[in-house]
Parts: C-alpha cells; sequence; structure tokens
C-alpha cells in the first residue's frame, strides 16, 4: 500500500469535500467562544448540545463585510445583538484548509428562528409550571396593609433602579419606604446565576430587616435582553418564595414568565413605586374615615346627653307646678272650710294653716333643692365627658405619626404633634427617659 504525504492527504480531503458537499448549507448551533478580532472578523463556535453535554462543535467566522450587515439585520429584527448562548439557523459554506482544518465561513444567519426557538422553549416553561401548580402560588401571599420594608433586585446602575428610587423617596405625601437593594445583574448569560444568588441572600436577611415584599425591576430593553427573565429556575424560586414578589421588568409590550409566577406584576419600576405608595394612601384614608365616623359618634353621644338634660329639667319644672298646683287647691279648700268652721275655729285653723304652710315650703325647698342638686351632677358628668374640658384644664394630647404616643415606639429624633386647648405644637423628641 502507498503511503501518503499528509498534504496530499489533506488535500484529497479538501477535494472530496469541495465535491461531495453542497456550496451552501444551512445548519443550526449554539454561538460559542464568540469573539470580534480587530480587524471586524468574528471568530466563534457552533456547538451542539445535550443538556449541559457537548455532542459536537466546528469552528466557524464571519467576514467582516458579512458580518456587519448580518449582525445588522439580527439586531433589527430581534431586538438584540448575537452573543454567546444564543441558538441559531446558519448558512454556512464548509472549509476544509491543508494547515487550518475544517471550518465553517458564514455567509448569512436567519433571525426569526432565533425568535421563534425562544417563543418555543418559553411555552414550554409556562406549560412544566402550570403542570406544577407554581403559577399563581406565590400570588396567595397576603400582603400587609402598608408595604413599608422591602428588598430590590436590580442593578445599581440600571435607569429604571433610579426611577424608582425617585419615585419612592420624593413621593409628596412624604410617606417613609424602607427599602434595601440586593444587587444583580439583569440580563446576559449570568444574569440568572445572579438574580438566584439575590433572591438567596434577601431569604437570608428577610427576617432581620423585617421584610414586606421583594420588588424585582429593571428598565425596557430588547426581547432577548430579557431572556434571564423566562428561565424555569428562576420562575420556580419565585413562585416558591416566602415573601410577596412584584415585578416591574420592561415595558408595557414585555410579559416574562416572572411577571407570571409573581404575586403582582407590574409593566414598569415606576409602575411598582406607584402601587406601593398606594398602600399608604389606602392606609391614610381608611384612618380619616375612621376619625370621622368617632368624631360623629362623640357629637351624637353629647346631643343625646344634652336632650337628655332637657328633658330632666322640663319633668322637674313640670311636677313642681303640678305640686304648687295640688297645694293652692289644698289651701283654697281648707278656707273654705275654715269658712263654714265659724268664728270660733278661725284662730286655731289659722295656726295649723301657718304650720301648714311652713312645712310645705321647706318640703318644696328640699324638693327643688335636691333636683337642682341632680342637674348639677348631670352638668358636671356632661362636661367632664367633654375632652375640651379636660384642655381647657391644661392637659394636653401628643400624637406621634398620627396615633397617640403610647401606642407607639418613639425614639430621638421623631417629630411629635401636642394639642392644647387652642394650641397645635410641633416638636422633635430629643431625648427620652425611661420610667
Amino acid at each position: 500500500m502507498q503511503a501518503l504525504s499528509v498534504l496530499q492527504l489533506t488535500t484529497h480531503i479538501q477535494q472530496v469535500l469541495e465535491k461531495e458537499l453542497e456550496p451552501l448549507v444551512w445548519v443550526v448551533g449554539e454561538l460559542s467562544d464568540f469573539r470580534q478580532a480587530p480587524q471586524g472578523h468574528v471568530y466563534f463556535e457552533l456547538v451542539e448540545k445535550q443538556g449541559n453535554q457537548v455532542q459536537a462543535k466546528i469552528r466557524a467566522n464571519l467576514w467582516q463585510f458579512t458580518y456587519r450587515s448580518v449582525a445588522a439585520k439580527f439586531e433589527a429584527v430581534t431586538g438584540n445583538s448575537l452573543k454567546n448562548g444564543m441558538k441559531v439557523l446558519a448558512q454556512v459554506s464548509v472549509t476544509y484548509h491543508p494547515v487550518y482544518g475544517l471550518s465553517l465561513n458564514v455567509k448569512d444567519i436567519d433571525p426569526s428562528f432565533s425568535l421563534g426557538e425562544r417563543a418555543r422553549i418559553r411555552q414550554e416553561t409556562i406549560a412544566k409550571l402550570t403542570q406544577e401548580g407554581s403559577i399563581g402560588k406565590n400570588a396567595t401571599l397576603i400582603l400587609p396593609r402598608v408595604i413599608q420594608r422591602i428588598a430590590i433586585i436590580s442593578s445599581a446602575a440600571a435607569a429604571g433602579y433610579g426611577d424608582f428610587i425617585n419615585q419612592v423617596d420624593g413621593n409628596p405625601q412624604g410617606y417613609k419606604v424602607v427599602h434595601q437593594l440586593f444587587p444583580s445583574l439583569m440580563q446576559g448569560n449570568e444574569a440568572v446565576d445572579s438574580l438566584l444568588a439575590a433572591l438567596d441572600q434577601v431569604a437570608i436577611e428577610a427576617d432581620k430587616l423585617q421584610l414586606d415584599a421583594i420588588v424585582i425591576i429593571r428598565g425596557g430593553g430588547a426581547q432577548l435582553d430579557l431572556d434571564c427573565f423566562d428561565d424555569y429556575r428562576l420562575a420556580v424560586k419565585i413562585a416558591n418564595f416566602t415573601l410577596p414578589v412584584f415585578t416591574g421588568i420592561g415595558h408595557e409590550r414585555d410579559e416574562t414568565i416572572a411577571d407570571l409566577v409573581a404575586h403582582t406584576p407590574l409593566k414598569t419600576p415606576t409602575a411598582v413605586a406607584e402601587f406601593i405608595l398606594s398602600s399608604f394612601r389606602e392606609f391614610e384614608e381608611g384612618l380619616g374615615v375612621m376619625a370621622q365616623r368617632l368624631d360623629w359618634i362623640t357629637r351624637s353621644t353629647f346631643k343625646g346627653e344634652g336632650q337628655k338634660l332637657q328633658g330632666y329639667s322640663l319633668r322637674i319644672l313640670g311636677e313642681s307646678k303640678s305640686q304648687l298646683a295640688r297645694e293652692a287647691e289644698k289651701l283654697r279648700n281648707w278656707g273654705m272650710r275654715m269658712q263654714q268652721a265659724g268664728k270660733n275655729g278661725a284662730k286655731q285653723e289659722k295656726s295649723k294653716l301657718e304650720q301648714r304652710q311652713e312645712q310645705l315650703k321647706k318640703g318644696l325647698q328640699h324638693f327643688l333643692k335636691t333636683q337642682q342638686d341632680r342637674l348639677t351632677q348631670l352638668e358636671s358628668s356632661s362636661r367632664q365627658l367633654d375632652p375640651s374640658s379636660l384642655l381647657q384644664k391644661g392637659y394636653t394630647r401628643t400624637e406621634s405619626k398620627g396615633m397617640p404616643i403610647h401606642l407607639t415606639t418613639l425614639a430621638p429624633g421623631d417629630p411629635i404633634v401636642t394639642h392644647t386647648f387652642n394650641q397645635k405644637i410641633s416638636s422633635t423628641i430629643n431625648h427620652i427617659e425611661k420610667k
């Protein structure tokens, strides 16, 4: 058997490939080790995987001129640039060089394939989450009446994070929302792992920070930039989290799988901020309604007691007049009897009459005094029920954030408001001495 030289063998391989393969072939693969040379050419590998196991790979290149047109078309259709981990449908020519070996020269990349592949994977993930009962699970958690302490998962440099903080901290009502940032990447190949790590850190610090909810926010972007929020692992983590999760990811047109499993999905970071602030407004409005109801009950009570006092006064006056009328009638009867008894008994009867008049006078005076004392006591009791009477005596009422100070926890630096009879005094606590 005649031996071949290396050049003869490689040349033969080159000739066989050129003869047997079509000039252009469409091939599906995942971009790996994607890099651009200073001259503008792009070098990468097309890889086929089974899970995380690489089954096949081949070197490929995009020359500068072709790369510019292919990349521009791909970004215009998908809204994203070519990058590692992206599955593509590429039109290639297979080349074999005696020195550099086998490689693919990429002529075109079909952007519609990448969009369709993304949609297929997304739908499979949604179906799996639905079957497991993950969708809607986080939404069963009960929200506190006022959302005061939140963990924020975002990038500190993201415009959406800045908008959120400005709206929450700068709200015109002065509501105080305590927030803690847990930084994370929000796009790219490492974003999912970064988001999962941030959620794990929130779980560790949730009790210490007394968190009410978690907020995941980022600004809008290309659809493929949001792929990390369609990840199955992230969705399961959000669905099973022990705190309500709010999402504000992307613009009005975007909906990710993270939105589907979150407690409350909102379109933008500013929408999340408005939702949180609305819990303060609703609670404050409820307090206003309760205050109005308390005022109405107080006024109704005073009115009812006043009517009772008026009724007592009328009854006493009527009883007094009736008693006087009855006694006057008795006097008239006794006078007639005295006249009929004759002159001899007039002196005796007159004496008896005077005694009777004196007794009547004393009895009536005692009765009137008793009724007057009762009226005085009722009036004193009514005045004691009037809160303003306490303020007139020099007592004051002090509140912190709209609540009596004995119902809240105070600290130096907190503002308080003191109500006197004719003043409302705002103060700041300098020192608290425990008694």
